[in-house]
């Protein structure tokens, strides 16, 4: 009987499998045409509303840049602008998968035409690739950067409008600096001169920690401790320049800018989440006697197989374009499908505040809606790159950053993971702790993405304070 049992569990799962499997081939290949009708809808809509195309990385165009009196970039092997260097902007890893993605359509037929060639022997060319691929997306943003022709509305006509969302760029309150929550004693000093930076993860912002673990913290925490947390470059309230490419080395000069520097921090613990594990990797890296330990939750990290385009696995893990779970399809819109995921913003992210006052409405105003600020203040240019050239570019940079933590770090490293985590696997924790031997693993049964903190919050508290006393000894 219980083989008989297993037997037919088997068969459910290997159901299950197939069908999802089919309804996400049926859905993504509508989203795939569909995201090209948007395109040329938000080309029409934009021109209407601000008198000019908005760029975007539908196409690309390898004739663009080479050498000019405008431009001089050099170029290494692959899709990368690496140097601006008229402009002594640095652009480095800009991620090819910003306009390199295959249509559902093309993948399967790819995917065809291996098999095919593997029963008969034949062999199959890989399409032709230049040595390197500029969308005009970044060429237009390049060009404003440089002419200063024409200053973008700020915000623009699909993002929010509220205070919240564009306190940073209205006066007096104007500023070029992260939007910084920060906690300690009174005058500013402590006894041990200890500093805490927390990182949030993807479409997060500093709420997520000063609404949950912040709450916990015990008195002498706070007396011993100067707590920040810090709103990333195009999040929460902080800036959300149009012209940004938020690349990985933008996010790392903000926070040095907002927090490092500004608050005269000269050495600090880090705790990240998710996204967020990548900036503290290389924060770590770039300031490695500074860091006094490191804590990471839910670490996007993916070993890369050997002959895999980094970028283009990396999107493929967190963005797998499956329908279920639906965290997984979520990611995999915001991913895959520029105009759509815009779409989604335009209708989620720029009535943020209707959002809240429903929520408010039909729960009686009972509960707490943090939530809707935590993750609905961005824009979605914002996060459209945040998401490529912070999470799928550093692909290549993280065995590296891994590599310098191991080796030139002498800080406590904590990873800590939820095993009901759809998004992102207990595997990634297990396999970065396996690049740096010391670190220690904590899985949290029946924890998720989110739930690793919210809910659990005087928990983890205790978990973070324990950290840092072990790391002052």
């Amino acid at each position: 009987m219980s083989g008989r049992g297993g037997n037919d569990q088997s068969l459910l799962t290997l159901a299950g499998e197939l069908l999802n499997s089919t309804v996400s081939f049926l859905i993504f290949s509508f989203l795939d045409v569909l995201d090209m009708v948007l395109c040329v809808v938000y080309k029409l809509i934009d021109y209407a509303m601000e008198a000019e195309w908005k760029p975007c990385y539908c196409s690309s165009s390898n004739n663009m840049i080479t050498s000019s009196d405008s431009f001089m970039v050099s170029v290494n092997r692959g899709p990368k602008v690496v140097r601006l260097c008229s402009t002594k902007l640095q652009l480095e890893d800009v991620s090819g998968t910003l306009y390199s993605r295959l249509s559902r359509v093309s993948e399967f037929s790819r995917k065809a035409a291996v098999a095919v060639a593997a029963s008969t022997s034949m062999s199959v060319r890989s399409p032709a690739t230049t040595s390197f691929a500029v969308s005009s997306n970044i060429m237009e943003m390049l060009k404003g950067k440089i002419e200063r022709r024409r200053p973008q509305p700020i915000p623009l006509w699909s993002d929010c409008d509220c205070k919240i969302c564009n306190s940073w760029s209205r006066p007096p309150s104007g500023t070029s600096q992260l939007y910084v929550h920060v906690e300690g004693p009174a005058d500013g000093r402590t006894t041990t001169n200890e500093a805490v930076l927390f990182i949030h993860g993807f479409i997060s912002s500093s709420t997520f920690w000063t609404e949950t673990v912040f709450q916990e913290f015990t008195a002498e925490t706070r007396s011993r401790h100067r707590l920040f947390a810090v709103d990333l470059l195009g999040f929460g309230r902080s800036p959300k320049p149009a012209d940004s490419l938020y690349t990985l080395r933008e996010h790392i000069d903000m926070i040095e800018k907002s927090v490092l520097e500004r608050y005269d921090v000269r050495s600090f613990h880090i705790v990240a989440h998710s996204l967020g594990c990548i900036i503290a990797l290389a924060l770590a890296v770039r300031h490695p006697n500074a860091v006094k330990s490191l804590t990471l939750l839910a670490p996007p990290y993916f070993p890369v197989p050997r002959g895999e385009e980094p970028s283009q696995f990396i999107m493929r893990q967190v963005a797998p374009r499956k329908v279920w779970p639906a965290i997984a399809f979520g990611a995999s819109m915001a991913c895959w499908y520029e105009h759509v995921s815009r779409t989604i913003c335009l209708l989620i992210c720029k009535n943020h505040r209707l959002w809240d006052s429903l929520f408010k409405f039909f729960s009686g105003n009972r509960m707490r809606t943090f939530m809707i600020e935590v993750f609905m203040c961005h824009t979605h240019n914002a996060a459209w790159h945040t998401l490529h050239n912070v999470i799928c570019a550093s692909a290549e940079k993280m065995e590296s950053y891994l590599e310098t933590v191991r080796e030139k770090l002498r800080c406590e490293v904590r990873v800590f993971h939820g095993d009901n985590d759809e998004l992102l696997p207990v595997d990634c924790s297990y396999d970065l702790a396996a690049r740096i031997p010391r670190a220690r693993v904590k899985v949290f049964e029946k924890k998720d993405h989110v739930t690793i903190i919210v809910g659990q919050q005087r928990a983890f508290a205790r978990e973070l304070e324990q950290i840092w006393r072990e790391a002052g000894k």
